[in-house]
C-alpha cells in the first residue's frame, strides 16, 4: 500500500446503533475502491470488517475493525464499530483515535438507542462528523423526517448535501447539493439532474448555501450581496461550521444495493478533517511535566498511541496504534512512556480487517499495527527515549456485569489466569479479580452478551473452558457489643499432651478501620511469648468467618487473661484456643453482615423515569437525589449490590435498551436481621452439601 502525507489522510470512525448498516457500508467502500474484488456480506460470513469467527456466527461486529481504502489518492482510515452497547469500549477506543465520525442510520429506525450513546462519545472528543442514512430502498422512507429527527435530538442543523432519486424498489442514485450532478447506480455514474427534481434541488441547494454562509463573516456578507457562493465556498463553510459542532451534513444511499457509497467518500474528503487540519494534538513531555501540542509532522518527535491489542494464541500481541508525530520504523526501537522501557519494533503492518501487510514505514497521521510488543498495553504511548511524551488515553466506563468462574477440569484451572490476563489486555473493559471474601474468580465486563463472547474466545482461542454463575455478593462479618469469653483447650492422650487457657474480650471498631489484637495480661498466668499464636489463631477466623464464612472486619480483640501448663503449652495449642475463645465471643457480642452498598448513576428517558424509580423501590434503594438534562432524566441512589446482579439486563428491559448507568462502591453497610438470617441459612447449607 502506498504511503501517504498527512493531508491526504483521513481517519474516521463509523457509528450507529446495531444494525445500522456500518459494516455492509464498508465493505461497499471497499469494493468501490477496488481492495477487494467481490461485495463482503455480513449475512453470508464473507464481510472483510467482521471477520472473528464470533462476529461471523452472530452476524454482528463486536470489534473495532481497522479497514483503509484508497480513494482519489487519498487513504481513508476506516474504524468500524460495534453498535451493541456490551462492547462500548472498542467504540470508546475508535473514537479516541479519529479526526471525524460518520454516523450511520437506518432509513426507517432513525436516531435509535445506539445513535444516541455513539453521538454522545464524538461529542465528547468534538469530532466533525457526517450523518448517512442507510436502506434508502426500504418501504415508507422519509428522508426530511429523519433529517428532522436528528435536528431535534441533537439540537443542531441537520443539512442535506444529497437528496435520493427514486424510492423503495426503485431507489436509483442520489443527486449530490455540491457538485449539482446525479450519480446513479452502483458505478455511481454521473449524469444530468432528473427533470422531476429540479425543483427540490433548486430549494435544497438554496439551503445548503445559506447554512454554509454562517460558517464566516466573510461568506456571510458576500452571500448577503450576491445570494451565492462558489462550491469552495460553501465546502469551507460547511467544515468551519462543522468544527464548531452546529452543522451536520446529511448523506443518504443503500449500502447493500451500493448506490451513494462513492458519493460519501468523495464527502469524507472533501468535509472532514485530515491529521493536519484535526491537530494540535496534545500530549505531556515527562521530561519537563510540561503540556505539548504536536502538529501531524513525519519530522516531529514520534508520539504514538496503542488504541487496541489483539491477542493472539500463536502469533502473541498484535498491537494497533495511530502515530500522532514523528514516524514508526520496521525494525527499530521506541520507548515506552508508560513502563520506562525500550519495545523493539518488528515489521509493521498496514492492517485490512484480518489481512496484514507489511510496510516498512507510517509516518505521522497514519494507522498500523505491530506485533509481539513485551510490555505495551491498549492506551500506551510509543516515543524516542530522548523525548518521553505521554498521549492522552481513553477513559474507559467502569465495568456492570460480572459472573464467577470455575474450571471444568483441573487442567484448565492452571490456565485461567494468564488466560483472563490475556483478554484483559485485549479489552480494557474486561477485568477480572479473585475475590478473597468469596473465594471465586470474578469476570467483569459490560453485559452478558460481553461475557459470553470473552468466555467463548476462552475456549475457542485459549482452549479453557469453564462455568459461569452469578457471583456470591461479598459480605463481611462485624460485632455490634462488647463481649467476654474463655476457652480452655486441654488434650492428653498419651506422650506430650496440649493446654492452653484463653480468656478473650471483643469490642467494635469503627467501619473501615481493621482488626486490632491486644495484649492486656497482668502477671504471668499467659507468658506474652504465646501473643503471636493467640492472634495466629485469631486471624485464621478473620478470613474464614465465624457466622456465614465471610471475613470478620473492624473488631478489636483483646487478651486479658488465662493460663498456660509449664510442659504440654506450645504454640498450636494456644493458637486453637485463640482461635476458639474469638468465636465463642464474636457470637456472644452482637454479630451482624455487613453488604457493600453502592452509588448508581441512572440516566433514562424522561418517560420512563417513573418505572425506574418504582423498581428501585422494590430494590431497597434510598434516592439521593433526581436531575433533569435536555429530554434526560438522571437518579441518583445508594443502593445494595445484592439487589442489583443483573441490573444492566433489568434497565435495558424496563427501558427498552435506552437506559444507562454507573456504578461505585461507597462502603459497607449493616443487612437487615431477616435478609441477614437467610444468607446464614443458605452459608449453612453450601457447608453442609461440601
Amino acid at each position: 500500500m502506498t504511503i501517504y502525507k498527512s493531508d491526504q489522510l483521513r481517519n474516521v470512525v463509523f457509528l450507529g446503533h446495531g444494525g445500522s448498516g456500518k459494516t455492509s457500508l464498508v465493505d461497499a467502500m471497499l469494493f468501490d475502491t477496488g481492495a477487494v474484488n467481490r461485495l463482503g456480506k455480513v449475512d453470508e460470513g464473507t464481510s472483510v470488517a467482521d471477520w472473528d469467527d464470533e462476529e461471523r456466527r452472530r452476524q454482528m461486529s463486536i470489534n473495532a475493525s481497522l479497514v483503509p481504502c484508497e480513494w482519489e489518492n487519498h487513504k481513508l482510515n476506516v474504524v468500524d464499530t460495534p453498535g451493541y452497547m456490551d462492547f462500548v469500549g472498542e467504540v470508546i477506543s475508535a473514537v479516541h483515535v479519529a479526526d471525524a465520525a460518520v454516523v450511520v442510520l437506518d432509513s426507517m429506525g432513525g436516531v435509535e438507542v445506539g445513535t444516541e450513546q455513539v453521538w454522545n462519545y464524538a461529542d465528547e472528543r468534538k469530532l466533525p462528523r457526517l450523518v448517512f442514512v442507510n436502506k434508502m430502498e426500504r418501504e415508507n422512507v422519509d428522508l426530511d423526517a429523519v433529517v428532522e429527527q436528528v435536528r431535534f435530538k441533537f439540537d443542531l442543523v441537520a443539512v442535506p448535501i444529497q437528496l435520493p432519486i427514486g424510492k423503495q424498489e426503485n431507489f436509483q442514485g442520489v443527486v449530490d447539493l455540491l457538485t449539482q450532478k446525479a450519480y446513479l447506480g452502483e458505478k455511481a455514474t454521473a449524469s444530468p439532474i432528473p427533470d422531476d427534481m429540479a425543483d427540490a434541488v433548486e430549494e435544497a441547494r438554496m439551503v445548503l448555501v445559506e447554512a454554509a454562509a454562517e460558517g464566516e463573516d466573510a461568506l456571510m456578507e458576500k452571500y448577503f450581496e450576491t445570494e451565492t457562493l462558489s462550491d469552495d465556498e460553501i465546502l469551507r463553510g460547511l467544515k468551519a461550521r462543522m468544527r464548531r459542532g452546529s452543522l451536520v451534513p446529511v448523506l443518504c444511499g443503500s449500502a447493500g444495493m451500493n448506490i451513494g457509497v462513492q458519493p460519501l467518500m468523495r464527502t469524507i474528503v472533501q468535509l472532514l478533517p485530515s491529521p493536519l487540519e484535526a491537530g494540535p494534538y496534545p500530549a505531556k513531555n515527562l521530561a519537563t511535566n510540561g503540556q505539548v501540542e504536536l502538529s501531524s509532522d513525519a519530522a516531529g518527535p514520534l508520539a504514538s498511541l496503542v488504541f487496541k491489542t489483539l491477542a493472539d494464541p500463536y502469533v502473541g500481541k498484535l498491537s494497533y496504534f495511530r502515530v500522532y508525530s514523528g514516524t514508526m520504523e520496521s525494525d527499530s526501537r521506541v520507548f515506552n512512556s508508560r513502563v520506562r522501557e525500550e519495545e523493539r519494533l518488528g515489521q509493521l503492518y498496514t492492517i485490512r480487517g484480518k489481512e496484514q501487510t507489511p510496510v516498512a514505514r507510517v509516518p505521522a497521521g497514519d494507522m498500523a499495527g505491530v506485533a509481539r510488543l513485551s510490555e505495551t498495553e491498549t492506551g500506551d504511548t510509543l516515543c524516542d527515549r530522548g523525548m518521553p511524551l505521554e498521549l492522552p488515553q481513553p477513559e474507559y466506563p467502569s465495568a456492570l456485569f460480572s459472573v464467577a468462574i470455575t474450571p471444568k477440569t483441573k487442567a484448565d484451572a492452571a490456565k485461567i489466569s494468564p488466560t483472563l490476563t490475556r483478554l484483559s489486555e485485549q479489552d480494557p473493559t474486561l477485568s477480572w479479580r479473585q475475590e478473597t471474601s468469596t473465594r471465586e474468580t470474578i469476570l467483569s465486563g459490560m453485559g452478558d452478551a460481553h461475557i459470553n463472547v470473552a468466555v467463548r474466545r476462552m475456549d475457542e482461542m485459549f482452549s479453557l473452558s469453564v462455568d459461569t454463575a452469578i457471583p456470591r455478593v461479598p459480605y463481611k462479618e462485624t460485632i455490634t457489643r462488647t463481649a467476654s469469653a474463655q476457652y480452655r483447650h486441654k488434650k492428653q492422650t498419651g506422650g506430650a499432651g496440649q493446654f492452653a487457657e484463653v480468656h478473650m474480650r471483643v469490642e467494635p471498631r469503627e467501619r473501615d478501620s481493621g482488626f486490632e489484637f491486644s495484649w492486656e495480661v497482668v502477671g504471668m498466668n499467659v507468658s506474652k511469648t504465646f501473643g503471636p499464636s493467640i492472634e495466629k489463631g485469631v486471624k485464621a477466623v478473620l478470613e474464614q468467618g465465624v457466622m456465614a464464612g465471610y471475613p470478620v472486619v473492624d473488631v478489636l480483640a483483646a487478651v486479658y487473661d488465662g493460663k498456660e501448663h509449664p510442659v504440654d503449652s506450645k504454640d498450636i495449642a494456644f493458637q486453637i484456643a485463640g482461635r476458639e475463645v474469638f468465636k465463642q465471643a464474636v457470637r456472644q457480642a452482637g454479630a451482624v453482615l455487613l453488604e457493600p452498598i453502592y452509588r448508581f448513576t441512572i440516566t433514562v428517558p424522561e418517560e420512563y423515569m417513573g418505572d425506574v424509580l418504582s423498581d428501585l423501590n422494590t430494590r431497597r434503594a434510598q434516592v439521593l437525589g433526581m436531575d433533569q438534562v435536555s429530554d434526560k432524566s438522571i437518579v441518583t441512589a445508594l443502593v445494595p449490590l445484592a439487589e442489583m446482579q443483573r441490573y444492566v439486563t433489568d434497565l435495558r428491559s424496563i427501558t427498552q435498551g435506552r437506559g444507562i448507568f454507573s456504578m461505585e462502591f461507597t462502603s459497607y453497610e449493616q443487612v437487615p436481621s431477616h435478609m441477614a438470617e437467610q444468607v446464614i441459612a443458605a452459608s449453612q447449607r453450601e457447608a453442609e452439601e461440601k
